[in-house]
């Protein structure tokens, strides 16, 4: 597969990924009516080169963007390991 499919590819996955997201949070408001106040949990992951700089409100935000730090840590070294020709 040529690059340019892969990087096509994977902008449309990140498209289609949103929209999902944005589709979820509209069906999630529609079902509630917009009548119960939300707890507000939040966290996110920084990635500078492969090392993951971490924050979040609680411990369960923090412990998913952990998980998500070490996925996208492997998908990194993947991407650095892998000959461009395999791709």
């Amino acid at each position: 597969m040529k690059l340019i499919t892969v990087g096509f590819l994977l902008v449309v996955i990140g498209i289609l990924v949103i929209l999902a997201g944005i589709f979820s949070m509209a069906y999630q408001a529609w079902k509630t009516g917009g009548v119960e106040k939300p707890e507000v949990r939040g966290g996110g992951v920084v990635m500078i080169g492969p090392i993951p700089i971490l924050f979040g409100t609680d411990i369960g935000a923090l412990k998913f963007v952990m998980i998500l730090a070490i996925v996208l840590m492997v998908i990194a070294a993947l991407l650095i390991l892998l000959p461009v020709r395999m791709l």
